[in-house]
């Protein structure tokens, strides 16, 4: 557990989750048996752009760009109302093909997350989360495994 009560803007975040499993796999600080590191609160998202999204997706777009697809990472970020901004997903996945595959589609990641737009990225990779409304409002729920096959 890396903290239950996380906030901040939602792309920073993302990158700082990924320097620290950069961080835990170079130290070798976790065994080879897969690991899952979670996380909840809610991150914020300054809009800067015309996209759609919301701070889950923005989160795993930010994540995803950090991690640059190292092998061996999935995540999920998800917000448990079932709805990650205004949108009809609760958030989205990603592992380390993400970045590859919306490069195939003619996706430019790090555009779409400057218009904040990530919604988008995640729909046409068809790798939203979506629950429909769950009617109760916990908390976001982030996380990140780290399966032990790929490991360096």
């Amino acid at each position: 557990m890396i903290g239950e009560a996380i906030e901040g803007e939602a792309r920073d975040v993302g990158r700082r989750h990924a320097e620290l499993v950069a961080a835990l796999l170079d130290r070798r600080a976790v065994d080879r048996a897969p690991t899952v590191l979670l996380s909840g609160g809610e991150t914020t998202v300054t809009v800067r752009g015309d996209g759609q999204g919301g701070r889950n997706t923005e989160y795993l777009l930010g994540l995803a760009l950090a991690l640059d697809g190292r092998p061996g990472i999935d995540a999920l970020a998800a917000d448990t109302d079932g709805i990650d901004g205004s949108r009809d997903n609760a958030g989205a996945f990603i592992g380390p093909d993400t970045l590859r595959r919306a490069v195939a589609a003619g996706l430019d990641a790090r555009t779409i997350l400057s218009r904040n737009d990530a919604y988008t990225l995640f729909a046409r990779l068809g790798d939203l989360f979506v629950t429909g409304p769950t009617l109760t409002n916990v908390n976001d729920l982030r996380a990140i495994l780290i399966a032990g096959a790929d490991r360096p």
